[in-house]
């Protein structure tokens, strides 16, 4: 069974840190390109990062340039979104999606094949 399972989410404090991995069971990764994306309570899911199949090309929704960073580990099955800097409108759960697309479009939720179930991130004091 094809599956991608996210971890890591959790309440913290605005300007904490956090870690989410992604990680895939049933497939490998090494073909797909991974996106990161968010739904805010109310709000549309939106993309918020994406790596390529070999790690080589990353993007990044203007909001999040500069604090978050997404990162993969091929050989774990494994990809991370590591949130530093974390503000109140980063709230939301987040999921990770598969695909094999062009590169250009990753940022588009209608590229990908493979969802997780998300998980929720809190940033509140």
């Amino acid at each position: 069974q094809l599956q991608l399972v996210e971890s890591g989410g959790e309440l913290v404090q605005p300007g904490g840190s956090l870690r989410l991995s992604c990680v895939a069971s049933g497939f490998s990764l090494d073909y797909y390109t991974i996106g990161w994306f968010r739904q805010a309570p109310g709000k549309e899911r939106e993309g918020v990062s994406c790596i390529s199949n070999s790690g080589a090309s990353t993007n990044y929704a203007d909001s999040v340039k500069g604090r978050f960073t997404i990162s993969r580990d091929n050989a774990k099955n494994t990809v991370y979104l590591q949130m530093n800097s974390l503000k109140p409108e980063d709230t939301a759960v987040y999921y990770c999606a598969a695909g094999r697309l062009l590169f250009n479009l990753c940022m588009w939720q209608g590229s990908y094949n493979y969802w997780g179930q998300g998980t929720q991130v809190t940033v509140s004091s």
